[in-house]
């Protein structure tokens, strides 16, 4: 196939040694590479039943067919492995400049097996791997590890190189740790950043020039031509390159599904001041993007008045702002634009560390620890996060995912997790089709896999309803999955419709799909995934909400009743061809 290195890499952390294998041509045909391809990986190399933090649980980096091409939305990486957090599959991925160093290195996957004895670096080319000890960068902050491990390790001769990190929260273990490159891009979910603890591994380098060979060279640059042009007029161009994600808090808190408070209601009423307009007027902000891309959503913001000036980061995301100002109620932009730079340089996720924080500051207002939290203390809350990287007070628990707090803290019924992972900000009380999003996500409350929060807000169906939700988000979640087989950003996903994004896989491939083919193509990696997660002990009651979702109606009077997710539930089981029980076709 066109557009693969035919090759991957195996790397035995333990025996410090590594080799090359010849890709059987036939995995890229059907599987076409990224999530496919690493996927079959993980399935086949991975023991059953492994403990994420086993030396056998593999962690496997790979890029896919449209890496280091024209195609717009390319500039990005996948991560893959066993996840700590909710013991199911997990991917996660990042843009940014770094994936195409990853790419360069000439391998369709690069495999991580065993764990290293003491800290270490890897430097990855097309020649093979060496190790470094990394003693001098263990305990360092994401932002210094990555600026260190590129000014010593770096190998000269190579057009293209980049670094993957973790921080104390990945080395310390913490469930929900992320990998971070490019200073303030993330690998962001499900704890791929432990994983990488677990091995021992603080800092990859990669570096190389190695390139792909699409099908059709002329036409992938005809085609990125063609989008550019497309992209000038296009109005979900202009709102990200305009305001970024932040935008979304005015639309999600318009539409009450912005969780606030902890999960108690659907509109924040300080919205306003932790919206995109805020962050503009307050701080200083330039659009940046990831390379092979004319979106620039990323947010480059000072900031420029009160304790924190002079703070700069990319973001704060709209992510970051749910799950900071909504569920926590910070009230400002500049301190949630703080929490999110303490999160990045220790290696946390946004999404759980607010959510965590959430429920932390619910414990502590019901006398279950004894911390001084409550809603709107952002110091108290940064005391915190410190504290679950460090698995120090009741960051040693958090540390450990939201089912380990929960249950410790006599809690369960009030924490809001699907799989062990948090959902991100958007209430499935107002819009149902992120309940069924949430439930079937394979990692968990993502709301990644499908977007789904995009059709029910632009109207392509009504919010409320569950006949048809489980057809309309197939059709999302199946073009997405190949997104992520291409490995291309999510936000290119008015850009590349279905006829788009056939056109673009066959110049990059020769496969001569049609449209069919691609659907096919997109189950089969879908039914696999599944397979995986049955085999690590998948039950049907894991793709539930929780109660609280069912049994309290928000403010402004939305609800989810459990029949509605039961319907939306069988009803996808029944379009992906599964048993009522979830189970694939062997």
């Amino acid at each position: 196939m066109h557009g693969s290195f035919g090759r991957i890499l195996i790397v035995d952390l333990e025996a410090r040694n590594w080799r090359e294998e010849a890709l059987d041509p036939t995995v890229p045909e059907t599987a076409l590479g990224g999530k496919g391809l690493a996927s079959r990986l993980l399935y086949d190399l991975n023991p059953p039943g492994v403990d994420p933090f086993e030396p056998d649980n593999r962690l496997i980096f790979a890029a896919g067919p449209a890496a280091g091409s024209a195609v717009w939305g390319s500039s990005r990486y996948g991560v893959f492995t066993k996840s700590p957090q909710t013991g199911f599959y997990t991917e996660s991925y990042s843009g940014g400049r770094t994936p195409e160093a990853v790419d360069a290195t000439g391998y369709d996957a690069i495999v991580l097996a065993g764990a290293c004895q003491d800290p270490t670096v890897l430097v990855i080319t097309p020649d093979g791997v060496r190790f470094h000890p990394a003693g001098e960068l263990w305990g360092l902050d994401t932002y210094r590890a990555e600026t260190e491990a590129l000014a010593r390790f770096a190998p000269s001769g190579h057009a293209k190189k980049g670094a993957v990190v973790i921080g104390p929260a990945g080395e310390n273990l913490c469930r929900f740790a992320v990998i971070e490159n490019d200073r303030w891009r993330s690998a962001g979910r499900t704890g791929a950043g432990a994983v990488m603890g677990a091995k021992k591994i603080k800092a990859i380098v990669f570096a190389g020039d190695r390139r792909r060979i699409p099908a059709d060279p002329e036409g992938i640059r005809v085609q990125a031509s063609r989008m550019a042009a497309l992209a000038k007029d296009h109005p979900g161009v202009k709102a990200y390159r305009t305001m970024g994600t932040p935008q979304m808090v005015k639309i999600i808190n318009q539409v009450h599904a912005f969780p606030t408070r902890y999960w108690s209601e659907g509109v924040y009423d300080r919205w306003e001041a932790i919206s995109a307009q805020a962050l503009h007027d307050r701080c200083q902000v330039r659009p940046r993007a990831c390379l092979k891309c004319f979106m620039a959503c990323g947010r480059l913001t000072t900031v420029l008045e009160g304790r924190h000036a002079g703070l700069t980061i990319e973001g704060p995301e709209y992510e970051t702002i749910y799950a900071f100002g909504g569920l926590c109620c910070i009230d400002r932009i500049e301190e949630i634009a703080w929490l999110n730079d303490i999160c990045d340089r220790l290696g946390l996720d946004t999404i759980s560390a607010g959510n965590l924080c959430g429920l932390a500051i619910e414990a502590a207002r019901r006398g279950r620890i004894d911390a001084p939290l409550d809603y709107g203390r952002v110091d108290a809350l940064a005391d915190l996060l410190h504290q679950i990287a460090a698995r120090q007070g009741p960051g040693e628990v958090l540390s450990q995912g939201i089912r380990a707090a929960a249950k410790a803290w006599d809690l369960e019924d009030l924490a809001i997790h699907v799989k062990g992972l948090e959902p991100a900000g958007y209430d499935p009380r107002a819009l149902k089709g992120m309940g069924l999003a949430y439930g079937t996500s394979d990692r968990g409350a993502c709301h990644l896999r499908t977007t789904f929060y995009k059709p029910e807000i632009a109207g392509m169906i009504a919010p409320d309803a569950v006949e048809g939700k489980a057809e309309l988000l197939i059709d999302f979640e199946d073009r997405l999955t190949l997104f992520d087989c291409l490995i291309l950003c999510r936000f290119f996903r008015d850009l590349y419709d279905w006829e788009e994004l056939t056109r673009l896989v066959n110049l990059l491939t020769g496969l001569g799909l049609d449209r069919d083919g691609m659907r096919r193509r997109a189950a089969a990696v879908t039914d696999l995934v599944r397979s995986f997660n049955v085999r690590e002990g998948l039950r049907p009651e894991d793709d539930r909400l929780p109660p609280r979702l069912h049994r309290e109606a928000l403010g402004t009077g939305e609800t989810l009743p459990e029949a509605d997710m039961e319907f939306m539930l069988a009803d996808y089981y029944r379009l992906r061809g599964w048993d009522d029980r979830g189970n694939p076709p062997v």
